[in-house]
């Protein structure tokens, strides 16, 4: 046998463990067929693979694993278990692009699926390689540790802390001011999986210098990209007063209202997101967002028909307008709650109406003026709706209850309350007594329309016990009141006259008069009649003598 035919054996050996591996690979494409790899024991037969002199094959072994893990926890669980990522990591600085990009695939396949095993993955040194890679002059290379570090730094924060303290933050940003797209998309969502778990960690990103570099990408045409923009600076500027402004004078605003209008929902959400996140802190905060047109585009925002914008957009509304009553009132002036009413009436999200809900007592809380608007907007019989309703949620059922509260507190609208008297249970019944109570005293004319629409006969008709509050106020309101008229709108009143009839005894006189007495009594008046008569003919005659004279 010649040398050459001898080679050839083990040419064919080589090409048919790679046609092994590739096949699988593929295989692993399509992830109905990964339960029937793992039956078959691919996983046993790649690893072994991953030891072989052939770096190709090395390669496209670490790819099929990296695909059946993908798609099914228990190998991944497997792979951590047969240790294989010693294997996968050694020598991993000397190989070439290629076979880093595969290893890469495989961490980050391993570590997106939960934090165990991306905690598993650190302790066994990935994170160093990582670093390693992230230094790396290929792209590519660069690319596949950026995504791969997101994928641990996103499932908690001992795990993005254990970024931050092995120095990879810096790297990270160094890769967004790459000119590949792919890498700038990776590297600002790393950014916001560190940034998003603590003001700490968050001040961290902001001392590497990372904001400059977020906000100049936001220019950028690219919707992914902006949207991971937006949603690293709403992780950077939710924790704190500082971060926000931070991140505000960083000059991002008119961009991110004008992005509230973007044609994509992701960016629109993301920007209404970045709005909330920054007015919640402070009243300086929020009123410059409000001197940027912010109110206007948040209710430009909230007629788009997606969900997805709708309750970040309203509850940056809510927090604008619980800041002070100036703000509340400009919210007023964008007609924001007949814009929050109808929301309320055509949703069936527990989410948004939790938040609108949320968002109409932050309004209504401040003056009788802002509850009047409240009112106005026939809000109350629906709130207390979805009070009552057993298919609301106790979230909801909470908030309503809450604005409620802060809203019937400061509403003189009398009109606006008095549907609410037949249909208020009496935890919520008493802020409404108590507005009437407030408002009768001083107001004969809502007095008598108090009690010709039948307010003041549905107050008799309540049961409060003696003491509490509630009958302070019913007392307090039929103090306004005539007592008899009072009585008389009592329920108890027909009954109480019935009574009184039935108890009642007659005094009746009896006059007994003879038939005869009563015809001589007759005829006298007759006689008297008929002598008048005469002596009005004789004076009339002259023959009537005067005084003095005789007949």
């Amino acid at each position: 046998m010649t040398a050459r035919s001898i080679f050839q054996v083990f040419d064919q050996y080589q090409k048919a463990r790679i046609s092994f591996v590739q096949t699988v690979g593929e295989l692993a494409l399509r992830s109905q067929n990964v339960e029937y790899l793992r039956q078959a024991g691919a996983l046993e037969l790649l690893q072994s693979l991953l030891s072989d002199t052939c770096v190709q094959i090395q390669q496209c072994a670490a790819i099929a694993i990296g695909r059946m893990v993908h798609c099914d926890v228990r190998l991944a669980k497997q792979v951590i278990n047969r240790n294989c990522l010693p294997l996968l990591l050694r020598d991993i600085e000397r190989q070439n692009k290629y076979y880093k990009r595969a290893v890469l695939f495989v961490i980050r396949s391993l570590t997106g699926h939960n934090e165990e095993i991306a905690s598993v993955v650190v302790s066994s040194g990935g994170l160093e390689a990582l670093v390693l890679c992230l230094e790396d002059f290929e792209p590519m290379v660069k690319q596949g540790a950026v995504w791969a570090i997101g994928h641990i730094a996103r499932h908690s924060l001992a795990l993005a802390q254990n970024v931050v303290d092995i120095g990879a933050v810096p790297l990270v940003i160094l890769c967004l001011q790459e000119p590949e797209l792919t890498i700038k998309q990776v590297s600002v969502s790393a950014i916001a999986d560190v940034a998003k778990h603590g003001v700490d960690l968050a001040q961290n990103v902001v001392d590497a210098g990372a904001v400059p570099h977020l906000v100049r990408n936001l220019g950028n045409q690219d919707e992914k990209l902006k949207r991971n923009v937006l949603h690293a600076l709403s992780c950077i500027a939710t924790h704190s007063n500082d971060l926000a402004e931070v991140v505000v004078e960083a000059e991002i605003f008119p961009s991110v209202l004008i992005h509230m209008s973007h044609a994509c929902p992701v960016v629109r959400r993301n920007a209404a997101s970045l709005v909330r996140d920054i007015v919640k802190h402070s009243l300086e905060l929020t009123q410059l967002v409000v001197n940027t047109g912010g109110i206007g585009a948040l209710m430009e925002a909230l007629h788009h028909q997606s969900e997805e914008s709708k309750v970040p957009c309203i509850t940056a509304v809510g927090y604008i307008a619980g800041h002070s009553d100036q703000l509340a009132m400009s919210v007023l002036g964008c007609n924001g709650v007949d814009a929050l009413t109808g929301i309320l009436r055509a949703s069936s999200d527990d989410a948004t109406q939790a938040v609108t809900v949320w968002t109409l007592g932050q309004i209504g809380k401040h003056s009788p003026e802002h509850a009047k608007a409240i009112g106005i907007a026939n809000a109350f019989p629906l709130l207390l709706n979805f009070y009552l309703a057993n298919t609301s949620s106790e979230d909801l059922k909470y908030k309503c209850k809450t604005t409620l509260k802060q809203c019937l507190q400061k509403c003189i609208m009398l009109s606006a309350l008095e549907p609410l008297l037949y249909v208020a249970p009496i935890n919520i019944l008493k802020y409404v007594l108590g507005q009437f109570s407030k408002v009768l005293p001083n107001d004969p004319k809502a007095r008598r329309l108090f009690v010709t629409s039948g307010g003041l006969k549905k107050v008799q008709e309540i049961q409060a016990e003696p003491g509490s509050r509630l009958m302070e106020y019913i007392t307090i309101i039929n103090a306004c009141f005539p007592e008899e008229i009072v009585r008389y709108y009592s329920p108890n009143y027909p009954e109480t006259l019935l009574d009184a009839v039935e108890q009642y005894s007659p005094q009746v006189r009896r006059v007994a008069t003879p038939a005869v007495a009563l015809v001589a009594v007759v005829i006298a008046d007759h006689d008297d009649v008929a002598g008048d008569k005469a002596t009005r003919q004789r004076r009339a005659s002259g023959r009537l003598c005067g005084p003095g004279r005789s007949l």
